[in-house]
């Protein structure tokens, strides 16, 4: 893989901006941290070089300085609000970041549930964690936020949220996903440390938009078709360009809250510590970037990526045309078709000449591989066992699984199972696999290219199974398909 940013130097200067930001303050700094925390496989995929870790790496460095607060609102509990990319509920999300960061080292000090109005789910997940000795804190609606800065900023209203006991300068403020309550958890928090004489800090750690590079660099474009759902639409701060004669990047949210945000700030303190948005960030990616052309190109191929995923959840109707409609206008934007990403004609090419579903992977050298349904396997199976083959440099006549040890699989998935598909998914053909290599050395070596598949580009010419989605995945690999049912039923 082409690298295009170098991650070394951007924790030693995240770090070093961070340790800044909180002398600033009373040694006391609230950092809202955007994004995902310690798995952001979108910032690895359009910078590449960008470690998805970096973040937690980045805490790490900053040791016993950090704590780390966790926040979830009342009524995404309520909801049963769920992270796509995990398929958890939030609440159940909270436990795992919590299990993560501990076992990373980090402190949690507490949970904080936000927006809360006497949901009884929310107050069964808080004797949940108090049963599990974990500190909560309840933070409440207030009308009229947030324009209505008298009553924000007053006893009834930061006033009435519970204080959050802290006990190292930095307080990392994250959540399981956007709306949860951070920035206000954030304030409310100034507000009490205030009165208690303590004139602490806040900034924002969002990686994206990189606030220093074009308003339309892929980059920034491809953080717009990540939050096509929620609607962000990058554009230039006024505030910073008005204060600094500077021109630079941020979002329409954080640009529209800041008058609000500047007019708390001034209530708090008696006056603003920032002149823009932009000055209230801590990201320094966009001085990390060590080859343009590479992180364009990425950021290209992420924009596709996503089009075609918003295809299939518009086909699933858990999206809208809308949405389909922002991501092709970034596709215009960025000067990309789906026809620039070289897996999709390979697999709709093979899916005409077998007449049945097909897929492709693109290797990191640039060649392309594909499979096709069978009696045996699906096309997504066929697949991964035909790259393996190729990465072992197997004849791909050669069985490494041989039919005779797939019948008794399809057997037990069939005759016990009951399942109407007897085509084995990628799973079990590893699983078919790794049985197979205790005595065949070919079926040893092909299982040991595993690794190889992290980062390769793949499409199938029908939507995957569920199954076959979760595990290539796992193994890194970038997957598209096409918006189209393998069969005619209408219950998927």
């Amino acid at each position: 893989m082409k690298i295009g940013f170098d991650n070394e130097k951007y924790l030693t200067m995240q770090s070093e901006h961070i340790r800044q930001r909180i002398d600033q303050f009373d040694n006391k700094l609230y950092l809202e941290f955007g994004g995902k925390l310690f798995d952001d496989y979108h910032a690895a995929r359009v910078l590449p070089g960008f470690a998805p870790d970096s973040k937690l790496r980045l805490l790490e460095q900053l040791g016993s300085q950090a704590e780390i607060v966790i926040v979830i609102s009342a009524k995404d509990i309520e909801k049963n609000k769920v992270r796509g990319d995990l398929g958890i509920t939030y609440d159940l999300d909270v436990l795992r970041l919590m299990d993560s960061f501990r076992d990373n080292g980090l402190y949690v000090g507490s949970v904080v549930i936000t927006q809360y109005s006497g949901q009884e789910s929310a107050a069964l997940f808080k004797h949940r964690l108090e049963n599990l000795d974990i500190r909560v804190y309840m933070h409440y609606n207030i009308n009229g936020y947030p324009s209505n800065t008298p009553l924000i900023v007053s006893d009834e209203g930061y006033g009435k949220n519970d204080y959050i006991e802290t006990t190292r300068p930095l307080v990392i403020i994250t959540a399981p996903g956007p709306g949860s309550g951070k920035m206000a958890t954030c304030l409310s928090q100034l507000y009490h440390e205030h009165k208690r004489g303590i004139h602490a800090g806040y900034a924002k750690f969002e990686t994206f938009p990189i606030w220093n590079l074009p308003l339309k660099h892929p980059v920034n474009l491809a953080y717009e078709a990540a939050t096509a759902d929620l609607n962000d639409v990058n554009m230039i701060d006024p505030f910073h360009l008005e204060a600094y004669g500077i021109t630079t990047v941020n979002y329409n949210r954080d640009v529209e809250i800041f008058p609000v945000l500047n007019t708390i700030f001034k209530k708090i303190y008696g006056k603003s510590p920032y002149k823009s948005p932009t000055d209230m960030g801590v990201n320094m990616a966009g001085n990390c970037i060590c080859d343009d052309e590479v992180c364009r190109e990425a950021s290209r191929q992420e924009i596709v990526r996503r089009y075609f995923t918003a295809l299939g959840r518009l086909l699933k109707g858990t999206c809208s045309e809308k949405e389909v409609q922002k991501l092709e206008l970034l596709m215009n934007q960025a000067n990309v078709t789906v026809q620039d990403r070289q897996v999709v004609g390979e697999a709709l090419k093979r899916a005409r000449e077998t007449r049945g579903p097909a897929a492709a992977m693109e290797l990191d050298d640039g060649r392309i591989i594909t499979g096709k349904t069978s009696n045996l396997l699906g096309a997504s199976a066929a697949l991964l066992l035909n790259v393996l083959k190729e990465l072992a440099g197997i004849d791909h006549e050669l069985h490494v699984i041989s039919p005779e040890s797939i019948e008794p699989i399809q057997k037990l998935k069939v005759d016990y199972l009951k399942s109407k598909n007897p085509r084995l998914h990628t799973d079990e053909v590893l699983i078919a696999l790794s049985t197979s290599a205790a005595g065949n050395h070919d079926a040893r070596k092909a299982l040991e290219q595993l690794p190889k598949l992290k980062g390769c580009q793949a499409h199938t010419s029908v939507m995957p199974s569920d199954v076959d989605i979760k595990l290539l995945k796992k193994l890194g690999v970038q997957l598209t398909c096409e918006a189209v049912y393998e069969t005619d039923h209408i219950y998927h």
